[in-house]
């Protein structure tokens, strides 16, 4: 059965891949990216590519959660379902790591703008036989300081962004018990795969983005995975596993929710 799938950030690397892959499957795509230029752009391409005519998008930059909620705004106006939520949307390393909000950007982009929009989009999704949400986290994850999710303190890129993987990988647990309707499963879609984030942090990588965009894919569509909400799938290792123990600490991830909630709840 064809899906309706959103993906964020998918005007470059493994998300651009995955709907390019999904696109060719027959799916309905709505992708996402910053600039409306490179957006449009991309979404001929795919149209082109795959014959599939089928491809929309949408325009937000992740690091302004302003606009993160004025773009779930517009999905709700324009979509009355959704199947597929896909936040892969990520930044590691920029030249300016504060947001306007005074918020570490990795932060906002990795984990608070994902949060904001999929809790705006649930009632799309709820509309929908199967729904599904993948989320973006990382091998890379460190136990998440609440000074540095308020943005009241600075650190490395790589901590930041370690930080915040982790964070949307404890959030993807909350949320598969809060929606026992709609399957959330986490995902380190492979470690130094060949994107322009890795290429730009790391100066080198270790896998094709193929390996990553094919994970995608599969969590998204197949079957096998209907049962496995609020599992961690490690791509690294072909298949689910164990993560960091804050996952597994419910007071550790209510402490997390509830600053959440306090910084970017529905209300704000």
């Amino acid at each position: 059965m064809k899906k309706v799938i959103l993906i964020t950030g998918s005007t470059d690397g493994i998300g651009k891949l995955a709907a390019l892959k999904l696109a060719r499957e027959g799916h309905t795509m709505y992708l996402h990216g910053r600039n409306a230029d490179k957006l449009e752009r991309v979404i001929e391409e795919l149209k082109s590519d795959t014959n599939n005519q089928n491809i929309n998008g949408f325009v937000a930059d992740f690091s302004d959660l302003h606009a993160v909620r004025k773009m779930s705004e517009e999905i709700k106006m324009e979509l009355s379902s959704i199947d597929v939520l896909v936040n892969n949307a990520g930044i590691f390393k920029v030249n300016n790591n504060i947001t306007d909000d005074g918020l570490d950007v990795r932060m906002a982009v990795n984990y608070l703008a994902p949060y904001i929009l999929t809790n705006a989009l649930l009632p799309l999704l709820r509309q929908s036989d199967n729904p599904r949400i993948i989320n973006l986290s990382s091998a890379a994850q460190s136990s998440v300081s609440t000074e540095f999710l308020k943005g009241n303190k600075q650190l490395p890129d790589q901590a930041a962004y370690a930080q915040s993987k982790l964070a949307i990988l404890m959030w993807s647990f909350h949320l598969a018990e809060q929606e026992p309707d709609i399957t959330a499963i986490p995902l380190n879609p492979g470690s130094l795969l060949n994107t322009n984030m890795v290429r730009e942090a790391y100066g080198k990588f270790w896998s094709s983005a193929d390996k990553g965009a094919d994970i995608i894919v599969d969590l998204s569509i197949s079957q096998q995975h209907d049962n496995m909400s609020g599992k961690y799938f490690d791509n690294d290792k072909g298949g689910y596993g164990k993560t960091h123990p804050d996952a597994y600490d419910k007071g550790i991830i209510s402490g997390l929710i509830e600053v959440t909630e306090d910084m970017v709840g529905s209300n704000k």
